[in-house]
């Protein structure tokens, strides 16, 4: 899907070189030199535009899905899952909306027992 996306720009940029670069073979001077450039440049956005297309759809079967569908569903609009090397509160804590006491400042903690 990706690659017919990417042929609509790739195909008037294409056109639009050539177009260019006819009107700039008709031209004299410093506006056939600026013509050529110029379709020199529309063909190389076109082609990056192919690239690009090319890679998008390369990193989009890699992690079997869209940006899209991962911003939607991902851990940031999903239920928190319990792991607590994961950020968020953590159910059952001290200190939290459960009413249970405040943790301890570590100033405030005894020292550890020396040998």
């Amino acid at each position: 899907m990706v690659y017919f996306l990417a042929l609509i720009p790739a195909t008037g940029l294409t056109i639009a070189g050539y177009f260019v670069l006819y009107l700039a073979n008709r031209s004299e001077g410093a506006f056939r030199t600026f013509g050529k450039y110029l379709a020199f440049w529309a063909f190389t956005l076109a082609a990056l535009v192919v690239l690009g297309a090319v890679f998008a759809a390369a990193h989009h079967c890699r992690h079997g899905s869209s940006m899209v569908e991962r911003d939607m569903h991902g851990p940031m609009h999903a239920p928190w899952s319990g792991d607590p090397r994961s950020f968020g509160p953590r159910g059952g804590e001290q200190g939290e909306s459960q009413g249970g006491p405040a943790p301890s400042s570590p100033a405030s903690a005894a020292p550890p027992a020396t040998h």
